[in-house]
């Protein structure tokens, strides 16, 4: 079992950052590839950023690209979500999201290749 715990979220002003950051459980961290999801109000659950085990592979959505960066620290267990220059069209509840067996069924954008999520952490992006 994986527990994923995020932090970070909160209010902020359009153009302003913020960094989220995805604890996990176990002692395998180094196996899981990892990926950030969203929701806003009212949308389907979307992709936003995904990271291999090594963190040699990144992959984002367009719509962040150039803006928000994934990257991890292993020896932390703990996967990070910098995210500048925000919009208001950023505001959602975010989602880590952990993949055991990366090697052969992961897909980073796609949410059922998963196998373990976090609750969620909230942020609010102020015009």
């Amino acid at each position: 079992q994986v527990q994923l715990v995020e932090s970070g979220g909160g209010l902020v002003q359009a153009g302003g950052s913020l960094r989220l950051s995805c604890a996990a459980s176990g002692r395998t961290f180094s196996s899981y590839c990892m990926g950030w999801f969203r929701q806003a109000p009212g949308k389907e659950r979307e992709f936003v950023a995904a990271i291999s085990r090594s963190g040699g592979s990144t992959y984002y959505a367009d719509s962040v690209k150039g803006r928000f960066t994934i990257s991890r620290d292993n020896a932390k267990n703990t996967v990070y979500l910098q995210m500048n220059s925000l919009k208001p069209e950023d505001a959602a509840i975010y989602y880590c999201a952990a993949a055991l067996t990366c090697a052969y069924t992961w897909e980073p954008k796609i949410s059922s290749t998963y196998d373990y999520w976090g609750q969620g952490t909230e942020v609010t992006v102020s015009s």
